[in-house]
């Protein structure tokens, strides 16, 4: 059978790509198409035996590196008030006191007493401290230290831990759909050599452009020359591609307006997270979520600003669990909460901290096992003026990748890390 139409190969291939762009996926579509990937129409995502299809994985990242101590507070050590005369947080039963945490190993060691949040999610058993989380020869830039958190790599000169993650368990062509990044930039960490999140700030910025620039590139992909049905055929795998992101765009914008089944705070954090919730609660395939907030860089006057984000951190994370609990989704997903690196161990003379090294990181849902993990650092035998980390971050990805996303963590780390048994 012969299929007419006005449009040339070349043409389509010149203008037609313009429909497929979708914001943070055009490399995808357009990399593929170049290398002629294909694989059956309609198979986007991997039924491989082993790869839980239904557990998903929310990554929280604290841009500008979150002053560990002043959240996760060592009010039994003299030798943090010592370091922090004017910044420390005083003791439990003061004003404005630490938090005290009724978990095992919590003796003097509380929490913020603006985290309320992140204590109530501690007292109800849905949440884990990871502390001092780092790895060796630190680096103190927040672009370098970033690079080497998404990757996974010492160097920071690699693709994403999440991206390799779908590159080694996707069979054929990736779901534009598999990882949703919500924020300005497409993070690292979710970019492999195949694959590439749908990302945007806001639903409705996530369009088909088809629909925006030429009307005549609505009706394109149906007059691709080739056989639609023909799996090998490179213009008809783009013309399915098409189709597929024109739907995908329409269910995520679709899927992030439900209203809230929990009170959100309101705040950039707030706002993200009601939309993964939303979009959870839709049914949407995706398996990794990924959000952002920044502010955490305090060289100066941090007692105010750090308190109020963590504010923010803490009610928006119990909102989120409320919500998914709302749904019945609770034990499906698990979220991860990190930052690039704490703050020095001294306060500066601005009332602030500077870069520093290790930091706690935090895993929320109930397939966790609550309370503290880790040796808390040592603040008296430091690396010039830095705590020394106590447990590698890989170890922790090691644990999500083994025993939530069901994957061997040594082809995704590219190498053996002892894994954190911190997931029931």
């Amino acid at each position: 059978m012969s299929y007419e139409t006005p449009w040339s190969r070349r043409n389509f291939l010149h203008r037609g790509t313009a429909f497929a762009s979708l914001v943070g996926t055009a490399p995808l579509f357009l990399q593929q198409t170049a290398e002629g990937v294909s694989s059956p129409l309609g198979a986007l995502t991997s039924s491989i035996p082993g790869v839980p299809q239904d557990r998903i994985f929310v990554v929280v990242q604290l841009g500008g590196g979150n002053d560990g101590l002043n959240t996760v507070v060592p009010y039994g050590n003299d030798a943090y008030y010592r370091a922090r005369p004017n910044i420390g947080i005083s003791r439990p039963g003061t004003t404005d006191g630490a938090l005290a945490l009724a978990v095992p190993g919590g003796d003097g060691i509380g929490l913020n007493p603006e985290f309320q949040g992140m204590q109530t999610l501690m007292d109800d058993g849905l949440a884990a401290i990871v502390q001092g989380t780092g790895y060796p020869n630190p680096n103190r830039s927040h672009f370098s230290s970033m690079d080497i958190w998404h990757s996974a790599d010492p160097t920071g000169h690699s693709d994403g831990w999440l991206g390799r993650y779908f590159d080694n368990t996707c069979s054929g062509t990736p779901d534009p759909q598999a990882a949703i990044a919500l924020g300005s930039t497409s993070p690292l960490a979710l970019t492999g050599r195949r694959s590439r999140p749908v990302q945007f700030e806001k639903p409705e910025l996530y369009r088909w452009v088809g629909e925006d620039i030429d009307n005549d590139l609505k009706q394109a992909y149906r007059t691709v020359p080739g056989d639609p049905d023909q799996a090998t055929d490179t213009l008809a795998f783009l013309r399915r591609t098409a189709l597929d992101a024109q739907i995908s765009s329409a269910q995520v914008r679709k899927a992030a307006s439900l209203a809230p089944l929990a009170s959100f705070p309101g705040g950039n954090l707030s706002d993200q997270l009601r939309m993964v919730a939303a979009m959870i609660r839709s049914g949407l395939p995706t398996r990794v979520y990924y959000v952002t907030l920044g502010g955490f860089d305090t060289h100066a006057n941090q007692a105010g600003q750090h308190g109020r984000l963590l504010r923010q951190v803490g009610d928006s994370l119990k909102s989120f669990q409320d919500d998914l609990k709302a749904q019945g989704n609770d034990g499906r997903v698990l979220t991860m909460v990190f930052s690039e690196f704490g703050r020095r161990v001294a306060q500066n003379a601005s009332g602030g901290t500077d870069h520093g090294t290790a930091a706690p990181l935090y895993l929320i849902g109930p397939m966790v096992q609550p309370g503290l993990h880790g040796r808390h650092p040592d603040l008296v035998n430091l690396d010039s003026g830095d705590l020394k980390y106590t447990t590698d971050f890989r170890q922790v990805y090691a644990g999500v990748l083994e025993d939530w996303l069901k994957t061997d963590s040594t082809a995704v780390l590219k190498h053996r890390f002892q894994k954190l048994n911190i997931l029931t």
